[in-house]
């Protein structure tokens, strides 16, 4: 499967004339935030290299970073972090940080490219829902890679309080160093206490309903 421009051309082709990408990293981490990105590349803007971020090594994203965020006609990054997650779940976080990605946007798009979800917006803006979308599009995978340079930074920094998890290595990951350090050390305040791991191993643990339904990102 290739990332290719062929969606983001065939849009403007038919008269769009600002297409974002939108993509979250993190949904299966323990700790820590998701991360969505969105990313107007414009019809004239040509970044050699841009790929799903996890075809990418971290150099290669790290300098492709740069370049979406220079040459790009707009991006944006929002989070929703583990305390939020915890009270909606992560499929209604991971929609919450990908609408607030878009609504950064400036200027507004016409056309939202959104790998395999909808989201709730506040204006009419057509939607299209891509499987694998950051393999298929590349402005999907332009805001796949600035969501997932954006929270392995985060990572970075956490590690440095939480040295004894290794976040900069696993970032947030369940990985066998980051569990028994959960036996270990116990859970911290940005661990995700709605996940098993996490909850089995925390004193509060928190339970959220496995629900797809939409859930009102706009309470009265």
């Amino acid at each position: 499967m290739r990332c290719t421009r062929r969606l983001e051309n065939l849009a403007y082709a038919a008269g769009r004339r600002c297409v974002a990408g939108v993509d979250e990293v993190g949904r299966g981490a323990l700790f820590g935030p998701v991360v969505a990105a969105a990313v107007v590349l414009g019809s004239s803007c040509r970044i050699a290299g841009i790929d799903d971020s996890k075809r990418l090594s971290p150099a290669a994203r790290a300098a492709l970073e740069k370049k979406i965020r220079a040459g790009a006609v707009a991006w944006s990054v929002a989070a929703v972090d583990a305390a939020r997650i915890d009270r909606i779940n992560i499929y209604q976080a991971s929609r919450q940080a990908m609408r607030d990605a878009v609504l950064g946007l400036d200027p507004r798009p016409d056309l939202v490219l959104v790998d395999a979800l909808r989201l709730d917006l506040p204006w009419e803006v057509e939607q299209r829902a891509i499987i694998h979308g950051d393999a298929r599009s590349i402005s999907i995978a332009a805001a796949s890679i600035l969501a997932k340079v954006h929270r392995d930074r985060l990572m970075e920094d956490w590690d440095r309080v939480f040295p004894q998890y290794r976040l900069a290595r696993n970032k947030g990951y369940g990985t066998a160093a980051h569990l028994r350090a959960l036996r270990e050390f116990g859970v911290t305040p940005e661990h995700r206490r709605s996940y098993r791991p996490v909850a089995a191993r925390s004193l509060f643990p928190v339970r959220t309903e496995e629900r797809d339904e939409p859930l009102s990102l706009f309470p009265e």
